[in-house]
């Protein structure tokens, strides 16, 4: 069994969102999107993530507060 790599893409624009997603997944990636950092860590705690595609600039909480808050549990690859 080959482990089909898990991205999570998190971005308030759905189309950035949808572009991104679109992309990744013709490169033979399991991709999961979000529009909030507070789904995001709902997902992470039901899932498996292999690198999130993060959004710096979000309403309420953004990216550069996600990353810190990620790090105390995760070491999980993060591309701003």
């Amino acid at each position: 069994m080959t482990h089909e790599s898990h991205v999570i893409v998190v971005d308030d624009h759905h189309d950035i969102r949808d572009l991104l997603c679109q992309y990744l997944s013709q490169h033979f990636l399991r991709v999961s999107a979000v529009a909030s950092v507070a789904a995001l860590r709902s997902l992470m705690a039901r899932d498996t993530v292999d690198l999130i595609v993060l959004d710096i600039m979000m309403p309420g909480e953004d990216g550069l507060a996600a990353c810190r808050q990620i790090r105390l549990a995760s070491q999980v690859p993060i591309i701003f």
